[in-house]
């Protein structure tokens, strides 16, 4: 053979193997979480919900496995979401157990275990879109330069966030490292020592957290926030879609501002939290409509949560964000007693929805779970073994992904919050006072939940010795470092 035939030979075998080489491995599904902000227990059609419509979420929670007794690892976000991507419970570590300013330093220290970098290993693309909230670079970050440690540095491929929430400065895109359409000049100034806390500073016509001055060109369209985050996570899973990836798609809605596209403005039954709620629906439509169209509906396990219990009233903002008049009586929390930040399972527990088609029967579970549980579910599902001392209070769902409901996955779980709380199977215990450093200042409250999920009966009394195990649960938890075996 000639060396023009061995070259038309080995162009001929590439053109006919390439394709099959590009295929997705069938023994790695894609791992979609999309974590709600700010959405209640009872938000979805599938958990009782009958002014506010989410066919697209139902029908998913028809398709896959709907937890009734999941939880968000802490009552508010930041430290839910360390947890999240850490696996370790957030009051563990100062820098992330309570909510950051928006100029905070990153919280999670670059070389640490977490969820995008088990992925990554596994030979997964990932990324992260939507809410980050967890800080950036080592000190308050500098907008007009490139900002690290980020996403990153942790884990992910790309990401394209907010840098902390809707309501507080930086009003912009973060993708990768810089800022998305900053004009040079006029450069980003960003000041949190010097703003009243809790006073609105108005930016891009709404008050906000801190206060910001310059990137005119770059700040985002508060109602077409929920559009850009679906567009470019939708874009990731197309860009990927011959390999295995991670999308973490940490949306905006429900949190406040509450400013929803116009066709999403009173289309439901309960203001404007409902209509968001719609909105948050319809991006799970798009991703869901986007795995079908690539084919890779059977084979992605998709998540779908939030980040701590359901939240109405927020003051001075109620004609734009809703009110007790416009949520025409909407339960968002079901009948769970409390909101986020309540040490209440109101506060914690959430909607949780697990679909993969190829592996998880449909159905409903009641199994005690955490989101702080994903890191090790799945290491197990990557066939991954955890370092000891790495995501030490995540425990993997795999038996309950593998069908096998009967088994129970985690005996307790600590719920943190200003008072923290401590489950055991059908108690919940609510600490004394103070979180995971102060000091008891008040009664502790014992709740049945089996026959009290509203916790409006405190049995204390009545069963002391329960008291004194679940306060040792949490001792032990304190004093161990790990909850993990």
């Amino acid at each position: 053979m000639n060396w023009f035939s061995r070259i038309l030979t080995v162009a001929a075998c590439s053109v006919f193997f390439h394709p099959v080489a590009a295929q997705p491995n069938p023994q790695k599904p894609n791992i979609i979480i999309i974590l709600g902000d700010d959405i209640g227990y009872g938000d979805f059609g599938c958990y009782g919900a009958t002014k506010v419509k989410t066919p697209a979420i139902d029908k998913i929670a028809a398709q896959g496995l709907r937890f009734t007794d999941a939880h968000a690892a802490s009552a508010v976000c930041t430290p839910s979401r360390y947890a999240l991507l850490t696996g370790q419970y957030a009051w563990r570590n100062p820098a992330g157990d309570h909510i950051l300013p928006g100029d905070a330093p990153l919280s999670i220290k670059p070389g640490t275990v977490t969820l995008p970098s088990i992925l990554k290993q596994a030979g997964y693309k990932t990324s992260v879109v939507g809410k980050w909230h967890l800080g950036l670079a080592d000190s308050a970050p500098d907008w007009n330069i490139e900002i690290k440690p980020g996403p990153l540095e942790i884990g992910f491929d790309e990401c394209f966030i907010l840098p902390a929430t809707g309501d507080r400065a930086p009003c912009v895109y973060l993708k990768d490292h810089r800022v998305v359409n900053l004009d040079p000049k006029d450069p980003i100034t960003v000041d949190y020592e010097h703003c009243i806390p809790g006073h609105s500073n108005v930016i891009a016509g709404i008050g906000r957290i801190g206060n910001m001055t310059g990137g005119k060109s770059a700040l985002w369209k508060d109602d077409a926030i929920a559009e850009t985050l679906t567009t470019q996570a939708v874009q990731f899973m197309e860009r990927n879609r011959n390999q295995p990836f991670f999308l973490y798609l940490a949306t905006h809605d429900i949190h406040v501002p509450r400013v929803p596209a116009d066709r999403f403005r009173h289309a439901s039954g309960a203001g404007p939290r409902g209509d968001v709620i719609q909105e948050f629906d319809w991006t799970v439509s798009e991703v869901a409509k986007a795995l079908d169209r690539l084919n890779l509906t059977t084979n992605t396990l998709l998540l779908v949560s939030s980040d701590n219990g359901g939240i109405l009233d927020y003051g001075d903002t109620r004609e734009r964000d809703g009110d007790e008049n416009s949520n025409n009586g909407h339960a968002f929390n079901g009948p769970l007693r409390g909101t986020k930040g309540t040490p209440y399972e109101g506060g914690t527990r959430v909607p949780l929805i697990m679909r993969w088609p190829a592996k998880i029967k449909p159905g409903t579970t009641d199994q005690l779970v955490c989101l702080v549980d994903t890191l090790a579910t799945c290491a197990g599902i990557t066939k991954q073994k955890l370092p000891p001392t790495s995501a030490p209070d995540s425990f993997s769902l795999l038996p309950i992904v593998n069908g096998n409901l009967k088994i129970t996955v985690r005996e307790t779980l600590i719920e943190h919050s200003r008072r923290m709380g401590v489950r055991e199977g059908q108690w919940k215990l609510v600490t004394s006072g103070g979180d995971a450093k102060a000091k008891p200042n008040g009664k502790a409250e014992l709740y049945n939940l089996a026959n009290d999920i509203g916790e409006k009966k405190n049995v204390a009394d009545a069963n002391p010795e329960k008291v004194k195990e679940l306060t040792a649960i949490l001792r032990r938890a304190r004093q161990d470092g790990h909850t993990r075996p």
